[in-house]
C-alpha cells in the first residue's frame, strides 16, 4: 500500500516487535518514555492488563484458573493518532491514522531503538504488521462490489447478520527470516463499525469518517503477517523484513477487494462528509 488511496480504508494499524523478556522493564520505563517524548510522544499512560492464568504441572491436575494483573505503558502522541505500546516483552507502534508504510514503518524502529537503547536487548523473535480495512458502502452501493467473488459468502434469501472467512497461507519471507505465516480474516456484519476483541486501539482517536456507531452493512478485513525466528539487532535487516511484510499484505489486499472499491478509496471526495 505505498501508493496512498487518497480515502485509503485503513482504521486501524499495529507494527510489533517482541524481544527476549525484559522481567525489570518497570525500572527501565522512565528513560524509554523520555526518549519518546522528546520525539513527540508525550502522553504517558500505565496501563493495567488482566488475563487468566492457569498454573499446571506434570504430578497435579490443572488447577482452577488464575486472575493475574501485568502492567503496560502507553507511550502516545497528544493528538492521540498514534503511540506506543510497551511490554516487558515487546513494543507495539499503532495508529488510527494511516499514511502509508513509509512513515509507518520507521515508527516501529523508533520505538525498538529507544527499548536498545536504554535495556540493550539481546534478539528479537517476532516481527508482525496486522492491519484493519473498513469496507463501508456508499448509498447505492453493497458491500460485493468491494470484495473479490469467493468473499460474497453464501446467499439464499434470508438477510445475513454476520459472516466471517478466514484463510492461513505460509509465505516466504526475507531477509532475517524464510517462512512467514498471514491470516486474513473477513468480517461482515449489519452493525456499528467496531474492533476484534484482541485488537484495541488503546488512548487512541478515531478518524472522524470511521466513527459509525449506527447499524450499517459493512465488511472489516483484518490481515495479519508476521516471521517468527531469533533474529538480531540489525535495524537494515529488520526494516527490510517488515517491508518484505508489507509487500505481501499489500499482494492480500488486492486479492481481496476489487478493482472498483480501489477506485472508490482513491476518489478525493468519495469518502468527505
Amino acid at each position: 500500500m505505498s501508493e496512498k488511496l487518497s480515502n485509503a480504508p485503513v482504521y486501524y494499524a499495529l507494527a510489533q516487535a517482541q524481544f527476549n523478556p525484559v522481567a525489570a522493564m518497570a525500572k527501565y520505563v522512565d528513560e524509554v518514555q523520555d526518549r519518546l517524548r522528546q520525539e513527540g510522544y508525550t502522553l504517558f499512560e500505565p496501563m493495567q492488563e488482566t488475563h487468566l492464568q492457569l498454573a499446571t504441572s506434570p504430578a497435579q491436575p490443572p488447577s482452577e484458573p488464575q486472575v493475574a494483573h501485568t502492567t503496560s505503558w502507553l507511550i502516545i502522541k497528544s493528538d492521540r493518532t498514534s503511540g506506543f505500546i510497551l511490554r516487558p516483552s515487546s513494543i507495539t507502534f499503532h495508529t488510527t491514522h494511516y499514511e502509508t508504510n513509509e512513515e509507518f514503518i520507521p515508527e516501529l524502529l523508533r520505538g525498538l531503538r529507544a527499548v536498545h537503547d536504554v535495556v540493550k536487548l539481546d534478539h528479537v523473535g517476532r516481527l508482525g504488521l496486522r492491519y484493519l480495512d473498513a469496507v463501508l458502502p456508499q448509498e447505492g452501493e453493497v458491500v460485493d462490489q468491494y470484495l473479490a467473488d469467493g468473499l460474497h459468502g453464501v446467499k439464499f434469501g434470508a438477510e445475513q447478520k454476520y459472516a466471517l472467512n478466514e484463510s492461513v497461507f505460509e509465505t516466504e519471507s526475507s531477509p532475517l527470516v524464510s517462512k512467514g505465516i498471514l491470516i486474513s480474516k473477513v468480517y461482515r456484519a449489519t452493525a456499528a463499525l467496531e474492533f476484534p476483541p484482541d485488537m484495541v486501539p488503546h488512548g487512541l482517536v478515531l478518524m472522524q469518517r470511521f466513527k459509525v456507531k449506527n447499524p450499517l452493512s459493512h465488511a472489516v478485513i483484518d490481515t495479519d503477517h508476521y516471521v517468527e525466528g531469533r533474529m538480531p539487532l540489525d535495524f537494515d535487516g529488520i526494516e527490510s523484513q517488515l517491508k518484505a511484510l508489507h509487500g505481501t499484505i499489500k499482494d492480500a489486499f488486492k486479492a481481496i477487494t476489487t478493482n472498483y472499491a480501489r477506485d472508490q478509496w482513491d476518489k478525493k471526495d468519495s469518502l468527505e462528509g
